[in-house]
């Protein structure tokens, strides 16, 4: 993807970045409906209505409020009434769940111990990963004067990090369960991210690309083993509202990556009365790295057998016992 694009807005024109998920798209739909496999719910509910306009209301008005009031395209007034009025749908859409026997986003799934979990510490670690594919292009093009093609040829290191975590994440998993992975994925993910901020246009080429390649494979630990955790006690019968739980707030949280990383910038800007420099990034990258830290709290808390149903972590302790007792 970043080299792809940054090829296309350097040498053709930025509206192909958009326009090229139109066939793309298309393509995805077709072999979707190819070979996913039907599977037929049995007696749905009917869709909740009212519970999809609150919903869709807070959510879209939140994050496009907070958008505007930290990359102001638009009045910041239109962004201050546009979160006021999530706010608001939100608060609504709460007391309509608790009394609906079927809502669109059912919040009693936060009763368990390890869904709560995994969406609150996911959703903090999101943040980063949303302000991260946001600030670091811009870094490279603005503060280091790089193009986009090259920019793209530095950042996509990332995606081969990410690609490599699948195959062991779960040996990874069954040796140290949930917990410890979780805790070590998050501190590691602090970490990277903070490193960011060092990155000058003295620092090597190979050395940006090497930490982003052990970024994305620390990243992609957390998001399989959170993902994973997420519907690790979760009753079958549950599992389409945790489905729809997970993606709302994945889709929440990258977004508001973005807009917490351009708020930064735009208060920096303000507060400097001057146009972006390297600093500013940097600034961005260090706070960025404090906010990702806070996501491994919900997992510092949590049971160490939580999700070993899953993971296989409780088998191997038990295994571990069996010896030693022999």
């Amino acid at each position: 993807g970043p080299p792809l694009g940054g090829f296309i807005t350097t040498y053709f024109s930025w509206h192909w970045i958009f326009l090229i998920n139109v066939p793309v798209g298309i393509v995805g739909f077709i072999l979707s409906g190819i070979y996913l496999p039907e599977i037929v719910s049995e007696n749905p509910p009917p869709i909740d209505v009212t519970g999809f306009i609150l919903s869709a209301i807070a959510a879209s008005g939140t994050m496009f409020g907070l958008s505007v009031m930290s990359l102001p395209a638009l009045p910041p007034e239109i962004g201050a009434v546009s979160v006021v009025a999530g706010i608001i749908a939100g608060v609504l859409y709460v007391r309509h769940a608790r009394n609906h026997p079927a809502p669109l986003l059912d919040l009693k799934l936060f009763r368990d111990s390890a869904f709560r979990a995994a969406a609150i510490g996911g959703t903090l670690f999101r943040i980063s990963i949303g302000a991260t594919p946001f600030l670091l292009p811009l870094m490279l093009q603005v503060g280091f004067g790089l193009s986009p093609f090259q920019s793209g040829l530095i950042t996509f290191s990332g995606a081969i990090g990410a690609i490599t975590t699948k195959f062991i994440a779960r040996r990874v998993l069954v040796f140290a369960g949930f917990r410890t992975t979780l805790i070590a994925a998050g501190l590691c993910g602090a970490a990277f991210t903070f490193v960011n901020g060092l990155f000058t246009p003295a620092t090597p080429a190979l050395v940006m690309t090497g930490v982003l390649l052990l970024a994305g494979f620390v990243r992609s630990f957390f998001f399989t083993s959170v993902n994973a955790l997420s519907f690790a006690d979760i009753p079958d019968r549950d599992a389409s509202k945790a489905t729809s739980m997970s993606a709302v707030l994945q889709q929440m949280s990258l977004a508001l990556g973005v807009a917490v990383a351009g708020g930064i910038l735009e208060i920096e800007t303000m507060l400097r009365g001057s146009k972006l420099e390297l600093q500013d990034f940097q600034n961005a990258f260090m706070m960025i790295s404090a906010i990702t830290l806070t996501a491994v709290i919900p997992f510092i808390r949590m049971s160490k057998t939580a999700g070993a149903s899953v993971s296989g972590h409780r088998l191997v302790e038990k295994q571990a016992e069996t010896v030693v007792g022999k």
